[in-house]
């Protein structure tokens, strides 16, 4: 491997960590994967990535002094001017100042960026999204992410990532979401919400095969245990997904009328588990909600690169800026 040919993308997740060394083709080289310990501190925290990352570049036969740049892609807003996540309240950590921690350890530039935008930005380049001048990204999951590329660059705020649509109010007074406010689209339509009205549903008797081989325990309910269900005939777990994908699909139809893309890119665990539902629904729904002259101007993708969407874009993104 000959000198700086080599680039990390790093995608940081609730329940996991995983980091994947590219050469300049953005084919892997080697890669390591480990679980998000939220009992960790700060600095343990970091310490467990830096591990993760030195084991990517190990199990790809290099070194650091192949290393060209690192580019991660985190859960949440993120502090652009710091290149840091001001908080990671998922994990249990207060802040990650991540440039200023790997610049230091490795020597090379360093790049932060929201994990949805890091997404999107892969799937422009490599995937569903591919030569779109304007790309809008839903990912529905534990939360419902947001993101947009336009003419090949990520929108971003002064200050911080943005696109969080998953806090657009789509119910006045509707419940608590985890961000304090009230009706936020997260609050209707996430996987955590979806999986609560599931269990009740199984409760009730309304959902007999979930309630049978999965029980109420929200824990067990997730993306694939609600496919699952919904395969094996329980018709008010469908209801709810199709609910909550309603839910999205109006507040895609408002951003559609903002900025007008191209292409609509739907990923996330939901929406990998259980995909003609989703893109039916947020689809016929964004359709009628936006303007009549917009209805006919976009295309409504499924997410194609799983788990390496996020570490390819944030690759592709930090490689371009070194």
């Amino acid at each position: 491997m000959s000198e700086r040919d080599v680039v990390i993308g790093f995608d940081l997740g609730a329940t996991k960590m995983r980091a994947v060394a590219l050469d300049r083709k953005f084919q892997p080289l080697g890669k390591k994967k480990r679980k998000t310990k939220a009992h960790l501190s700060e600095s343990e925290g970091l310490e467990r990535m830096e591990e993760t990352v030195r084991d990517a570049l190990d199990d790809a036969d290099c070194s650091s002094g192949d290393l060209s740049a690192i580019g991660f892609g985190i859960p949440g807003p993120v502090d652009l001017e710091k290149g840091a996540l001001p908080e990671a309240p998922n994990m249990g950590w207060k802040s990650l100042p991540l440039r200023d921690y790997f610049s230091e350890r490795f020597g090379v530039d360093v790049t932060v960026l929201n994990d949805v935008d890091a997404g999107l930005f892969g799937e422009v380049r490599f995937g569903a999204a591919r030569g779109a001048r304007c790309a809008l990204g839903i990912f529905p999951g534990t939360g419902i992410g947001g993101a947009c590329v336009m003419e090949d660059r990520i929108v971003r705020g002064g200050r911080f990532s943005c696109f969080e649509i998953g806090h657009m109010k789509v119910m006045p007074g509707g419940p608590l979401c985890g961000c304090g406010a009230r009706g936020c689209l997260e609050s209707v339509a996430s996987r955590l919400v979806i999986s609560a009205q599931a269990a009740a549903a199984a409760h009730r008797g309304d959902a007999p095969w979930l309630a049978e081989e999965v029980g109420t325990d929200l824990a067990q309910i997730r993306s694939g245990a609600l496919s699952r269900s919904i395969q094996n005939g329980d018709t008010a777990v469908e209801a709810i997904v199709r609910d909550a994908a309603r839910h999205i699909g109006r507040a895609a139809g408002n951003v559609i009328n903002l900025i007008a893309p191209d292409v609509v890119v739907l990923g996330g665990g939901l929406v990998e588990a259980i995909p003609e539902i989703f893109r039916e629904e947020i689809e016929e729904t964004a359709r009628r909600n936006c303007m009549p002259a917009f209805r006919d101007s976009f295309e409504v993708n499924v997410a194609e690169l799983g788990d390496d969407a996020a570490v390819m874009g944030a690759a592709a993104w930090a490689w371009e800026r070194e």
